[in-house]
């Protein structure tokens, strides 16, 4: 069986990962060559730090493909996909295309290989934010509804895509237990949906014991409490007033504020000329981390502040509080458990109080909805029976 992989972002390198590694451990268990992988990058992200960085760390193949499509306006980036994955698909006449959560590389993954009949599997399946202004949240619910098998992380995500019409939900959206004797029919006509866990908890299994701190930030910090700070969204950086009260919110900080800066934000806060804001403490702005070494940051952190929808659920996941500057979340667990408060305007002082707040959140108990660090397994094992 010929599977082809469809990534381009960051957040996809890092899962992608996982589910290839399962991919080996079939072909091993079987002793022949089951599942046939190609890997195609369409080029999304591009830098050394986004994306060759990932690759080396992960141990991930180089791709079959890499379409180096780039950056650009949403429609521009889409079309220069399709264009190209076309290609690719009839080139290789995948039996199935995998794609990875909410981007552009994502949707333009799924659409290419619908148009030309071939079963799309998504990964990350039935994540819903209810808020259509997000690129994101159209991504995901077009990718949706063109798959013929929705690999969920969790059991909310099942219950979304029940809500929406999906009649074919395996065990009622409970995490896949018995993932190997159970053959999962699906088509077109009856997609199926099934809870296998988060790719993202088995990819942080591959990396725990080689998380690092920077030297530079480990010699700067000398054991002392610190905030990681991640800012990215338009909503957040393409608007002049709102970033500026979101920095301003920020620069009474008891502690350090490690800001490693997304390239779309640098470009924001030179043009809106709020340079000034960043020189001083508490702002402590670095380059983009590879994988290892954001964990790493995140895991001896104090409070995570962001607006990504990974890191919410990786700082979940190492058990460190999150305040998501957002005024929605897909990942509800987080907020549900009580370990992570969105603050979608907060004020002058919420920094000492977020502190205070996360001091007690440590004291508590922790669910863990994302299921036992399988989901790769799970999908290669159903995927292979096909």
């Amino acid at each position: 069986m010929k599977i082809l992989s469809v990534v381009g972002a960051r957040p996809q390198f890092i899962k992608v990962a996982a589910v290839l590694r399962a991919f080996e451990l079939v072909n091993k268990e079987s002793g022949k060559r089951i599942i046939e992988s190609i890997l195609v990058h369409t080029g999304q992200h591009y830098d050394f730090q986004m994306s060759a960085l990932f690759f080396k760390e992960l141990v991930l193949p180089d791709p079959d493909y890499n379409l180096g499509v780039g950056s650009g306006l949403h429609g521009e980036q889409t079309g220069k996909m399709l264009e190209a994955l076309e290609k690719v698909y009839l080139a290789e006449q995948p039996d199935m295309v995998v794609v990875y959560g909410d981007t552009n590389s994502t949707i333009a993954g799924a659409l290419a290989a619908a148009k030309l009949h071939i079963p799309v599997a998504h990964v990350e399946a039935g994540l819903r934010s209810f808020n259509k202004r997000m690129p994101e949240e159209i991504n995901r619910v077009l990718t949706d509804h063109m798959a013929t098998i929705l690999f969920c992380p969790c059991k909310t995500a099942c219950h979304n895509l029940a809500d929406e019409g999906f009649k074919y939900v395996i065990n009622d959206g409970e995490l896949l237990s018995d993932w190997v004797s159970k053959k999962i029919s699906f088509s077109l006509e009856k997609p199926a949906v099934v809870n296998v866990g988060d790719v993202m908890v088995d990819a942080l299994k591959i990396v725990k014991n080689d998380l690092v701190l920077p030297t530079a930030l480990k010699d700067k910090l000398d054991k002392s409490e610190y905030i990681v700070l991640t800012l990215h969204r338009a909503e957040n950086v393409d608007n002049k007033e709102r970033l500026a009260s979101l920095l301003k919110a920020m620069a009474d900080s008891p502690f350090p504020i490690i800001f490693p800066i997304h390239p779309r934000t640098k470009a924001r806060i030179s043009a809106f000329g709020f340079d000034n804001y960043l020189n001083e403490f508490p702002f402590m702005v670095i380059e983009p981390m590879g994988y290892k070494e954001m964990l790493g940051v995140v895991n001896s952190a104090s409070l995570v502040l962001t607006d990504s929808g990974g890191l919410q659920k990786e700082a979940f996941m190492l058990g460190v509080p999150c305040n998501t500057l957002r005024t929605e979340t897909e990942w509800v667990e987080t907020v549900e458990a009580g370990w992570n408060k969105l603050l979608p305007y907060p004020e002058q002082g919420f920094v000492q109080s977020s502190l205070s707040w996360a001091q007690k959140v440590r004291s508590t108990e922790q669910p863990q909805p994302y299921g036992d660090g399988f989901a790769g397994k799970r999908i290669a094992d159903i995927l292979s029976a096909i």
